[in-house]
């Protein structure tokens, strides 16, 4: 490969993550330091490695639950609205026209919560009721996707979701809290979400500049730290469970006294 195609050829891949002016500054005029583009430069690395990291972020609960037959503890509200959220989020961030490194997580995270989903209503409900809901869900985000909707229906979605994402997070803390324990609840897959959405605070300010897409992130990572705080306090149990167990629990200690 000679000198100038290999200068194209590194030029379009660096273009791939950085504006041309930016190119421009750091290597033609070798400026180093300038300070937007540096931080347009973490930005963007930053959520590539978001985006690669979500591939993985909630295999650890898919495979806890999958493993141990059992979804015992989750909260199926909590998780619905979870999907909600990533969802009008995916929908809006297209719409849009974001970069997918803003949020091609999201869209990752979507299909991984879709499945839990899906396995809560198997193991918590019945087959039948979670093959509905897939089927449902499907026709719900090809409407959001086609472009048959609205920007500005997207966008009430979307700002719908912050309080609604937030609550979905505690719904699930007060079932800790309820049962005594975090049940089938991931350890490793909370604290990655509590990394991807305090990392995504940064981006989301630098890539989009959307108030609401920040704001979602900035309650996210309060809810996922209140969870991880939960896995510290009941000293991350792995023991599945069911309802009523506190007051098992209770009941067990007046009989011994």
């Amino acid at each position: 490969m000679d000198q100038e195609k290999f200068i194209t050829y590194f030029r379009s891949t660096v273009l791939l993550l950085l504006p041309p002016k930016c190119y421009d500054e750091f290597f033609i005029n070798y400026n180093f330091l300038d300070v937007p583009c540096l931080k347009a430069a973490v930005s963007k690395g930053l959520g590539l490695a978001i985006v690669a990291g979500s591939l993985m972020v909630k295999f650890p609960q898919i495979i806890k639950i999958w493993s141990n037959k059992s979804a015992a503890g989750l909260s199926f509200l909590s998780v619905l609205l979870d999907l909600y959220a990533v969802t009008t989020g995916v929908a809006y961030s297209y719409a849009k026209g974001f970069t997918f490194s803003a949020w091609g997580d999201s869209l990752f995270l979507l299909i991984q919560t879709l499945v839990i989903a899906v396995l809560v209503l198997h193991y918590n409900y019945s087959t039948n009721l979670a093959s509905a809901f897939l089927a449902v869900f499907s026709v719900t985000l090809y409407t959001l996707l086609s472009g048959l909707t609205p920007i500005d229906f997207l966008w009430t979605l979307q700002a719908a979701s912050v309080p609604i994402m937030f609550a979905g997070k505690m719904v699930q803390a007060y079932t800790n809290y309820s049962n005594g324990g975090t049940g089938q609840l991931s350890a490793m897959t909370c604290v990655m979400l509590l990394l991807g959405t305090t990392a995504r605070i940064f981006t989301s300010v630098q890539e989009t500049g959307d108030t609401v897409i920040i704001t979602i992130y900035a309650l996210a990572t309060l809810g996922n730290a209140i969870l991880v705080g939960q896995f510290v306090y009941y000293g991350y149990t792995t023991t599945p469970v069911t309802k009523g167990s506190k007051k098992a629990k209770k009941n067990t200690v007046k009989k011994t006294q």
